[in-house]
């Protein structure tokens, strides 16, 4: 098995990072494609995996973490809104309605589908499906973070 020695460099935000990967002063980083793609694009950069279980739309060559031979390499980041808690559940339901619908306009979805993003299909959007999605990536998150003597200080 390939055991790498890395470290993990904190950054305050993706600018920061891609500008030291770009001078060369570290080797890679771990970047969501809408970010990375104008360097990808502008030759700046090598993409090497997603770390997705799929195939991104603006990168169909590029394989997954499971094809490249690291099986259960599933990392996809998502985006979503959320509101202060107690807020009242018709401003919930409305927030949930017009951003759903805002995602549904064409040319919103495509630009999204442009930058490599995938706009979720309706019956995964809502308060009730992120709820259930983020308690499963505190699941899937939980062992890695666990075994590898992270703590909060």
């Amino acid at each position: 098995m390939l055991k790498l020695n890395v470290a993990h460099v904190p950054y305050r935000g993706s600018g920061p990072s891609m500008q030291d990967l770009l001078g060369g002063r570290i080797d890679y980083m771990c970047e969501v494609i809408s970010t990375a793609l104008p360097q990808i694009n502008g030759g700046q950069i090598v993409p090497i995996v997603v770390l997705s279980n799929d195939r991104s739309k603006v990168l169909p060559d590029l394989p997954t973490g499971p094809e490249a031979g690291v099986d259960g390499l599933d990392s996809d980041g998502w985006n979503s809104m959320f509101l202060p808690k107690g807020a009242h559940p018709a401003v919930v339901k409305r927030f949930a309605d017009v951003l759903s619908e805002t995602l549904d306009i064409p040319h919103v979805s495509k630009r999204f589908d442009e930058l490599g993003l995938t706009v979720p299909p309706p019956a995964r959007r809502g308060p009730a499906h992120l709820a259930k999605a983020v308690r499963e990536e505190i699941a899937k998150s939980e062992k890695p973070i666990k075994s590898s003597g992270a703590s909060v200080e």
